[in-house]
């Protein structure tokens, strides 16, 4: 009886760890694929606006199309508004604004590709705050992937000037972003990822709109930029938030974080067919470095068996 009940469970055991590996793997390379043609729609949105207008463009889009979700209008507790604030300043409204400007300095795959170094950001953030150092696997992988950010940037750094400019401004952002993602993850796992994004995407709308809303309505409009930024702001900036709060939910920062390292062949990709952009060939072997980290940080701890 036992042998017999043990057989027939132990596929649908297998079936069901099966379809969850899955479901992790997705909430990782979904979100890093939306955010790698983020760059591209970026880049197509600074031909109609400038910065300020990109970023309350996308931002304004992804609230309202939260907005159409009743889950996310669940209420959230007075206290927690503090954090949500902190949120849509260094996860909304000061890296969004990053992007656009360094994009004007760098193209749109060397941005992408520089998002690399959110996971050695993050890592280092979650440590602190855990007053522990993180697990051998996910330092492995986190070093591989770092080297790879390092042979992406360097052909911009040595050309000094506007490219070193464009490459310390993603930085900022991404490691603003290094905080934001572990400010995220305990909110998430009290109220849920819709109800704090759209509070977030809320308050930083209001802090850009001062600026970025005089941009959106001077600009020079056409069908292309329009329905890039439309994108932007409904993907980039609704639907991939969404999933990248519940894998820091789920997963944890560090390993949440792997989604970025997706974003770096996408925007290669997206930028060198699309945009007719040239990048080094020491770049290309950076991200495939980015690739090769986020697969180590995926893989199970040796560590620990």
């Amino acid at each position: 009886m036992t042998h017999a009940a043990t057989t027939l469970v132990a596929p649908s055991r297998l079936a069901a760890f099966k379809e969850a590996a899955a479901g992790d793997l997705g909430l990782i390379v979904i979100p890093g694929a939306i955010w790698g043609a983020s760059f591209l729609f970026i880049a197509e949105g600074l031909h109609a606006t400038g910065p300020f207008g990109v970023a309350f463009f996308r931002v304004f889009a992804g609230f309202l199309t939260l907005l159409a979700f009743p889950a996310a209008r669940a209420p959230i507790a007075r206290q927690a508004w503090p954090r949500i604030a902190v949120l849509s300043v260094v996860w909304m409204a000061v890296p969004l604004t990053l992007f656009p400007f360094a994009e004007q300095r760098i193209s749109s795959a060397m941005a992408g590709m520089l998002n690399g170094a959110v996971p050695l950001f993050a890592t280092f953030v979650a440590a602190l705050i855990a007053r522990q150092m993180p697990s051998r696997t996910i330092l492995q992988g986190l070093a591989v992937g770092m080297s790879g950010v390092v042979l992406v940037a360097w052909p911009n750094v040595q050309q000094g000037g506007a490219s070193l400019e464009g490459v310390l401004l993603v930085l900022t952002a991404v490691s603003l972003y290094s905080i934001a993602i572990n400010v995220a993850r305990p909110l998430q796992l009290t109220y849920g990822a819709l109800p704090v994004l759209l509070r977030a995407l809320g308050l930083a709308a209001l802090l850009l709109a001062p600026l970025g809303a005089p941009q959106v309505l001077s600009g020079t409009w056409t069908l292309k930029p329009f329905l890039s930024l439309l994108t932007l702001g409904v993907f980039g900036t609704g639907v991939a938030y969404v999933l990248g709060t519940i894998a820091a939910g789920k997963l944890g920062a560090a390993r949440a974080s792997a989604s970025i390292f997706i974003t770096a062949p996408v925007a290669l990709m997206l930028g060198v067919v699309v945009l007719q952009e040239h990048v080094a060939t020491l770049s290309v072997v950076g991200a495939i470095m980015c690739i090769a980290g986020a697969m180590l940080i995926r893989r199970p701890d040796s560590s620990k068996r």
